[in-house]
């Protein structure tokens, strides 16, 4: 988080309390925060507004790397095997700090994390030399302690199938590796695929346990509640992207 928005926020708290109700009016009326659907495919770097907070260099949908002054900053990242430069961001908290000052749980579970339909992720953006916007990911991401549980990562694939509509996707389940079992009565492990207004969209799917995972450790015998692998992970590009 920038340390000028850390300020706003000790600010926030600070004026929030001295006037509760005009801060409640603001929260309701001037609550805009852009999120990952407010950057579109043919965007370029430097009409992005810099409305975002924490970027840095991608690691393919996983944590962040070198820290970035913005997404004009693009080139600084390392291409990846298609060309693409990976930039990370987070999503402003200052419409959070107002909301938990307010003490306004509806409004924090709103405002907080990164998030895709209230799920946590981490969010990306793939800009070609040029810095034109030629892809996105969002991966669920563990690590933000927000309103859904990790056991339902899985399970956003499923609002994204239907936010960009259930038909024609093109899916395929794929066989368990070595050791990979179902949790409870539950295995998915799968990649859809389709192309819609311009759009190729990927979409993978994983909820099972991994060799070696079980929910009771035998030597001592206790519950192991997060032994499993669930997660989701959602790409959109340019359809005129060759992909390789």
């Amino acid at each position: 988080m920038k340390s000028p928005v850390h300020v706003t926020g000790c600010l926030v708290m600070v004026l929030a309390w001295l006037a509760p109700t005009a801060f409640s009016q603001a929260l309701a009326t001037d609550a805009k925060r852009l999120t990952v659907w407010d950057i579109h495919l043919g965007d370029t770097a430097g009409s992005i507004p810099d409305d975002y907070v924490n970027y840095a260099c991608g690691t393919d949908g996983g944590p962040p790397s070198r820290p970035l002054p913005n997404f004009a900053a693009f080139k600084t990242c390392k291409p990846d095997a298609d060309g693409l430069h990976e930039v990370y961001f987070e999503y402003d908290d200052e419409q959070e700090y107002v909301a938990r000052a307010l003490q306004n749980r509806a409004a924090i579970m709103r405002y907080a994390g990164t998030t895709v339909f209230e799920f946590p992720i981490v969010a990306s953006v793939l800009f070609d030399d040029s810095g034109v916007v030629r892809g996105e990911r969002m991966v669920t991401d563990p690590r933000q302690q927000v309103s859904r549980d990790r056991l339902e990562f899985w399970e956003l694939a499923n609002f994204l199938k239907q936010n960009f509509g259930d038909d024609p996707w093109t899916c395929k389940d794929l066989p368990p590796a070595d050791g990979e079992t179902p949790v409870g009565s539950r295995f998915f492990k799968n990649r859809c695929e389709k192309t819609v207004s311009d759009m190729h969209l990927i979409l993978e799917q994983r909820f099972f346990q991994k060799k070696g995972q079980q929910y009771v450790d035998t030597q001592p015998a206790k519950e192991q509640a997060q032994a499993f692998e669930s997660a989701t992970r959602f790409e959109m590009y340019d359809a005129g992207l060759a992909l390789r």
